[in-house]
């Protein structure tokens, strides 16, 4: 843990903070929706802190608002989370091993996974997805228990418009890695893929679809070489 504090800059606690906040922010709206689709105030919390993924829960609370079955919400969450895999296979190392790695695994989100990415060398990518991961944790169930808690007082927190954080977040994080050619190739397919998915698809699995486009590219960059 002192060797992850060591190598947190200002710049990089900069960016963790205001990622992390911005999780938070969406959490308002998570909770907010949970409340007054019919949920307890305790049920977006504690699903927050154990499954802390937020596409996957949003997901969740939606189809059980419609009447589906928690076994269907279930199915539809961890195929949501299916992306996690190649995200663990690309940070094994980062994760660590024993109890480290079991935490680690827990801590695996989109806004650590694409942090870490972003960084030159194996130390600042540790530190930057333990620390992001750590503080989603904390921000994304406070947020949804200020989202739940001030649920009763929004009657529609669509209007807020707070879901389209996230993706801005995300394209924040990763536009520096898009200056190359084989990058940029891969996320404009997957990219495309996705927005065509997403027609007849429901939330959420277009963004797994979308790792066709890295396969392709993978494939087709080593035929040229």
């Amino acid at each position: 843990m002192r060797t992850l504090w060591r190598t947190l800059d200002r710049g990089l606690l900069r960016t963790t903070a205001l990622v992390c906040l911005a999780v938070g922010v969406v959490g308002v709206s998570y909770g907010a929706t949970a409340v007054t689709s019919g949920f307890p105030v305790w049920f977006p919390v504690l699903v927050g802190v154990l499954v802390l993924a937020g596409s996957s829960e949003f997901l969740f609370v939606g189809i059980l608002a419609a009447g589906g079955s928690p076994v269907s919400a279930v199915a539809a969450g961890v195929l949501v989370n299916a992306r996690h895999l190649p995200f663990g296979l690309a940070l094994a190392d980062v994760l660590g091993r024993g109890w480290r790695r079991l935490l680690g695994s827990h801590l695996m989100n989109d806004e650590s996974v694409v942090l870490a990415l972003g960084q030159e060398d194996p130390r600042r990518q540790r530190t930057a997805y333990w620390v992001c991961g750590l503080g989603i944790l904390l921000c994304w169930p406070a947020g949804a228990l200020a989202g739940a808690l001030a649920g009763t007082a929004v009657t529609d927190p669509d209007t807020f418009g707070l879901d389209a954080m996230f993706p801005t977040v995300l394209l924040a994080l990763v536009l520096p890695s898009l200056r190359s050619p084989e990058t940029r190739r891969c996320a404009l397919l997957g990219a495309g893929i996705a927005l065509a998915a997403s027609v007849f698809l429901p939330a959420g699995l277009p963004v797994l679809l979308s790792l066709v486009g890295l396969v392709a590219t993978v494939r087709r960059t080593k035929e040229e070489q």
